[in-house]
């Protein structure tokens, strides 16, 4: 019993330490502290702990530090929980994702550090550590349910829900990497107004920094529109099932904040509190997505 105490806290640390990850990377790409470390990884500047301490040196090495705390935590909560939740069916699978893409975004960013990499590579970085955190997260809420019958074993999901669940999350990770874009090809400001990359006229785009910018815009549009369409399936015919009906209320409000804070980093002029919150919301969001998915595949089918 003690063990299981244990382990939740354990993993509520490990899921943490993950936000942090994820919140440290988009701090040093948006204060291009990137190269504060120079081209030596793991060392920093050539030495184990930097002598020389800029703002860029301390946000790079600190990033780097927590990553490498955090997945120490990582490997040990996915050991932990196998050993002891290795029967409950998506527990292997998920601790597996954890580690491998831990390890994947740990590889992209030395490669940017020792040779570096085009935009277009650059841009995977977040969306890798963003798949490796909603493991751990997914990993955390079944180590939380494993007192008490999970809720999904009950829930009953028509057809229709289940085609929108798995769309809109693989969707997503298209509007997270095309915002990661934006940020890789120095587009954020490409376009000064909001929602027209010139409001005082609507034209295409004039070259590749406008396609991006108004790329994501267009598909952070259609994403809030699906979100709304599917809360709004929920809230007709999930109202008996609140994990389904909460979930997607919830999924709806949050991209509705990820919209506004959008618009807010263009008109701020790239605000740091505003866009590290930004990377925040979309974090939480395709981790809440992710766990529809899961009560997708352990819910019953029904014909609507």
């Amino acid at each position: 019993m003690q063990q299981g105490k244990y382990i939740k806290w354990f993993a509520v640390a490990a899921t943490i330490g993950m936000l942090l990850i994820l919140l440290g990377g988009a701090l040093v790409t948006k204060t291009e502290s990137g190269m504060g470390c120079g081209r030596s990884w793991p060392s920093c500047n050539g030495e184990l702990i930097p002598e020389k301490i800029t703002a860029e040196v301390l946000i790079e090495f600190s990033h780097r530090l927590v990553t490498g705390a955090v997945g120490i935590l990582i490997v040990v909560l996915a050991v932990w929980a196998w050993r002891k939740y290795g029967h409950i069916r998506e527990t292997k699978f998920l601790a597996v994702m954890a580690v491998f893409f831990l390890v994947l975004q740990a590889l992209i960013g030395a490669a940017q550090v020792l040779w570096g990499q085009g935009d277009f590579i650059l841009a995977l970085h977040f969306g890798i550590s963003l798949i490796s955190f909603a493991s751990v997260l997914l990993l955390t809420l079944l180590i939380f349910e494993v007192d008490r019958k999970f809720d999904a074993d009950r829930l009953v999901i028509g057809r229709k829900l289940r085609i929108h669940t798995i769309g809109v999350t693989l969707y997503s990770y298209i509007v997270v990497y095309t915002g990661a874009l934006v940020r890789h090809t120095d587009s954020s400001l490409i376009c000064s107004d909001w929602p027209l990359c010139r409001n005082d006229q609507f034209a295409l785009p004039n070259n590749m920094y406008e396609w991006v910018q108004m790329g994501h815009r267009f598909a952070a549009g259609m994403i809030v529109l699906w979100l709304a369409y599917i809360a709004w399936h929920a809230f007709k015919n999930y109202k008996e099932q609140r994990v389904i009906y909460w979930g997607w209320i919830i999924a709806f409000i949050i991209v509705v904040l990820q919209a506004t804070t959008g618009m807010l980093v263009v008109l701020t002029k790239l605000n740091l509190a505003v866009a590290l919150l930004h990377s925040l919301l979309i974090s939480l969001l395709f981790g809440l997505l992710c766990y529809m998915i899961l009560l997708v595949s352990r819910s019953r089918a029904k014909a609507k």
